[in-house]
């Protein structure tokens, strides 16, 4: 069983946090953001550290601890430093531009596909091949690259699509005479 919630999530200089009223808040240089706590973790502020501790043990508390402590993490981090997915285009004439607030995506279709950025986020085109999504927010960088890669995931015999950078794609062999 995990033990993460044991951890206290570290605070970096240049991040403030606060707590009032079952609202965690935080702001940073990138921003600010805020979680609603759940009544059966306490959490607390000790100089540079937050610690989240369950009031109980009911199997709830103990899920809860645990989450709590990662979503805090995630929003510390997400302030201070930004989380960032890559994504590679595999395929011949298959590319990627931003133009304006949305990324123009050229996928083998008979048309191109025009995804529209949402406002938290920034999208780069450094290659032609090759997109990179950051923001402050994980869950919602993670979203928008799977929405991207959605559009045309790659395929096993060929390797053709949009795929994570660290994915590594299963090969089949293909039909044999």
């Amino acid at each position: 069983m995990s033990r993460v919630g044991k951890y206290p999530v570290v605070v970096p200089n240049g991040v403030t946090v606060s707590i009032a009223e079952a609202e965690f808040s935080v702001k940073g240089k990138l921003g600010q953001s805020s979680l609603r706590l759940v009544d059966d973790v306490e959490t607390t502020i000790e100089g540079n550290q937050v610690w989240v501790k369950p009031r109980n043990e009911t199997k709830r508390a103990r899920m809860m601890w645990g989450t709590t402590r990662a979503l805090i993490n995630n929003l510390v981090k997400g302030v201070s430093e930004g989380f960032t997915v890559n994504l590679e285009i595999n395929g011949v004439g298959y590319r990627a531009a931003v133009q304006g607030k949305s990324l123009q995506l050229q996928l083998g279709f008979s048309h191109d596909v025009t995804y529209p950025i949402p406002d938290d986020i920034s999208v780069k085109c450094e290659k032609p091949t090759s997109i990179s999504i950051t923001g402050k927010d994980r869950q919602r960088v993670g979203q928008v690259a799977a929405e991207i890669r959605r559009f045309r995931g790659p395929e096993p015999y060929k390797g053709k699509g949009v795929k994570y950078e660290s994915e590594t794609i299963l090969r089949k062999e293909g039909k044999k005479k």
